[in-house]
C-alpha cells in the first residue's frame, strides 16, 4: 500500500511538473528591422536635387558606426531612383576626380562624413515627381548584404549642401 501512494504521490507531482511548464511564458524574441543595421546611426541625411533637371543628384549625411564589428559598404540603392552608386572625389594627377569608390570601410566606434568635394551617393535616374521638401528612402548595402535604411530630406540645388 505505501508504493501505491508513493507512485500516487509521484504521479500527481509529475503532472503539476508538466502542467507548469505548458503556462510558462516566453519572451518573444526581439524583433529585429531588415532594414537596419545594429548601431548604425544616419543623421543629417539630404539629397540635393540637381540644378538641371535630368541630371544626377548627390545624397549627402553623416555615419556613425556604434556597433561592435567594422563595416564596409558597398553599394546603395535610392527608393525614388533609377539606380545609385557610391562615389568619392580623389586627387589624380594634380586633378579632383570624382568616381565610383571601393568599399567605405567605417571601423567599430567610427564616423564617416558623405559630403560635397568627398564621399557621396550619386543618384541617377531620379523621379520627376521628387521634390524638395519631400523625403525618400536610402538604403546602404554593406558587405554580406546587409542593409540599413534611413529618411533623407529632399533640398533644392541652391540650397546649402
Amino acid at each position: 500500500m505505501t508504493k501505491s501512494i508513493y507512485a500516487a504521490l509521484l504521479l500527481a507531482g509529475t503532472s503539476l511538473g508538466l502542467a507548469s511548464c505548458g503556462n510558462e511564458t516566453e519572451e518573444p524574441a526581439a524583433i529585429v528591422d531588415e532594414n537596419a543595421i545594429a548601431g548604425v546611426e544616419v543623421t543629417n541625411a539630404r539629397l540635393v536635387l540637381p540644378p538641371v533637371a535630368g541630371n544626377p543628384a548627390a545624397i549627402y549625411f553623416d555615419l556613425a558606426n556604434n556597433g561592435d564589428r567594422n563595416l564596409a559598404f558597398r553599394n546603395a540603392e535610392v527608393a525614388d531612383a533609377g539606380r545609385a552608386e557610391i562615389h568619392d572625389t580623389i586627387m589624380e594627377d594634380g586633378k579632383m576626380v570624382m568616381g565610383e569608390a571601393p568599399p567605405i570601410l567605417v571601423e567599430s566606434g567610427g564616423t564617416v562624413s558623405f559630403e560635397p568635394g568627398g564621399k557621396h551617393i550619386m543618384v541617377f535616374e531620379l523621379a520627376e515627381n521628387i521634390a524638395e521638401g519631400a523625403t525618400t528612402e536610402v538604403t546602404l548595402i554593406a558587405a554580406g548584404n546587409r542593409r540599413h535604411t534611413f529618411e533623407a530630406t529632399v533640398r533644392s540645388a541652391g540650397d546649402d549642401r
